[in-house]
């Protein structure tokens, strides 16, 4: 069950803990980042990089929009650049108006100040990613639970290979996901191979958007939108910019779809003489504070807003029901002593 999930893993991270302290350690930067519950007051900036950096001034996506929902609104993960949560909207809106689309739903952007997570993600630090389902919205709201509970589906045939089933991945998935594609503020995409796959052979539309979308591991369930920096974020390190002038339907989406990507990784061959103890820790293998840019130490310590507006409220999720009490048949009744 997921509650029994999300115990384990926050029983893991107090072990975690506690090795920290007996080694003499630093927190887990993402037990510190977690563990806030509200974004900085003051301008957005994104400061590091993707996949090491942190989110001031942050925004929220709000729960529900007129062509959106948010999904796992107990993760606290809904918050973003402002410019994110604007293009999610617009993308909610447009999709629905011209692509067929009847709304998104939208899984994870990053937590109230960015930075790790506990789990799921090693990007999504800085504001600028968000993930959107492949599932379309249903025609009503859902639930607080039924956001807990429904899981994102697959658009992956069901025989062991890569490439999508046409029954699951539809001509509307296409032209949602080449809608986000042609924003200019979107640097990348990131799709399953099959998906790429799919777009390279039946696209008709515009094509040099189909740059930015970017084969990758999984990614066959949601696709994974990534903005530029953005305007008045000095700090925020730009990826490498895509080649717009190669499509991606080549030569570098035939490695995707060869056996080399999915290869399991050789063993180590084991040394000829025995390994001597490994010498003492000077540093924890997990990322700590001091990895991170120096100015997300300001923006953890930083003071929330005043009064925080609704839309960054997380409400409180109910528990799933319990099970049912296994059915007892008759009690025996006690054998008379002869």
């Amino acid at each position: 069950m997921r509650w029994i999930k999300a115990l384990s893993a926050v029983l893991a991270l107090a072990m975690a803990a506690s090795s920290a302290i007996a080694e003499d350690f630093p927190p887990p930067a993402k037990v510190l980042f977690a563990s806030e519950a509200a974004p900085t007051a003051g301008e957005p900036q994104s400061i590091g990089f993707y996949s090491k950096g942190c989110l001031a001034g942050a925004e929220a996506l709000p729960i529900d929009g007129p062509t959106w929902q948010a999904m796992r609104l107990s993760r606290n993960r809904r918050f973003g650049h402002p410019d994110t949560i604007a293009l999610i909207k617009k993308l909610s809106r447009e999709a629905a108006q011209y692509d067929g689309w009847p709304g998104l739903l939208v899984g994870d952007i990053s937590q109230p100040r960015g930075g790790p997570m506990l789990s799921g993600h090693a990007s999504h630090q800085v504001g600028l990613d968000a993930d959107i389902w492949l599932n379309p919205m249903p025609d009503r709201r859902l639930t607080l639970r039924e956001r807990e509970d429904i899981s994102a589906q697959s658009v992956l045939k069901n025989d062991g290979t890569l490439f999508v089933d046409p029954e699951k991945f539809t001509p509307a998935h296409e032209r949602l996901i080449m809608r986000a594609a042609s924003y200019p503020e979107v640097q990348r995409i990131f799709v399953h191979p099959g998906i790429k796959k799919a777009l390279c052979d039946d696209w008709k539309g515009e094509r040099a958007n189909l740059a930015k979308v970017r084969p990758y591991y999984g990614h066959h369930y949601h696709f994974h939108i990534r903005l530029f920096c953005r305007p008045g974020s000095p700090d925020c390190d730009p990826q490498n910019r895509v080649d717009m002038a190669d499509d991606g339907c080549g030569a570098n989406l035939a490695w995707w779809l060869s056996d080399e990507p999915w290869a399991p990784a050789k063993p180590e061959k084991p040394p000829e003489e025995p390994a001597k103890p490994p010498p003492k820790p000077t540093r924890p293998s997990y990322t700590i504070m001091s990895d991170l840019p120096a100015a997300c130490t300001a923006v953890l310590d930083a003071p929330a807003p005043a009064e925080l507006p609704q839309a960054a409220l997380t409400p409180a999720i109910p528990l799933p029901p319990l099970a049912p009490w296994p059915e007892i048949g008759p009690v025996p009744t006690q054998r008379p002593r002869g």
